[in-house]
């Protein structure tokens, strides 16, 4: 069975429209991220994301869809597995972990990612989880320190948003 998916990325300005403090504070980064799954059991991720500076900034899917605090309250990167942080061409990585997207002079980023890990569907399923786009690059598990096996050190969340179920069109 196909199964899409959809993620609508805001930052805090328009999530919170009623704070007026984040006026200042907020990033302008906003994006549409869809999944889709594959016969080959893979998922297919097509997103576009505007507003960010140019370069890589990691991509992750997060436990929580609670939007409720920003990304503050989004948890950690989807880990049902309990492995460390990771890229995701490696063995040992977080389910969450998407790798990193790079936005162009600009500041928009266009990508298509296949990933073997993600599920649409069963107890690892990412509906209703989060996906954040960070401020900085993610360095993949590969950076030496501790917080580099639990975030990749790709700093905080400029713009986030829930995974929702999307309806598939008939062919």
């Amino acid at each position: 069975m196909e199964i899409k998916a959809v993620c609508i990325l805001k930052d805090e300005r328009d999530m919170y429209p009623h704070l007026p403090d984040l006026q200042n504070t907020v990033s302008g980064v906003a994006g549409t991220i869809t999944f889709k799954s594959q016969v080959n059991g893979t998922v297919l991720i097509k997103g576009i994301i505007t507003g960010l500076t140019c370069g890589k900034h990691g991509l992750h899917v997060c436990a929580f869809g609670n939007l409720f605090n920003g990304y503050h309250s989004v948890g950690p990167h989807f880990n049902p597995r309990k492995k460390t942080h990771g890229g995701p061409e490696d063995e040992q990585r977080h389910v969450g972990d998407l790798g990193n997207v790079e936005a162009n002079e600009e500041g928009m980023a266009e990508f298509q990612i296949e990933d073997h890990l993600l599920s649409l569907s069963g107890t690892e399923s990412i509906i209703g989880r989060a996906v954040v786009i960070r401020a900085e690059e993610d360095d993949l598990g590969k950076g030496g320190n501790e917080e580099s096996l639990i975030t990749g050190n790709a700093a905080t969340g400029l713009a986030w948003g829930v995974i929702g179920i999307a309806e598939v069109a008939a062919n």
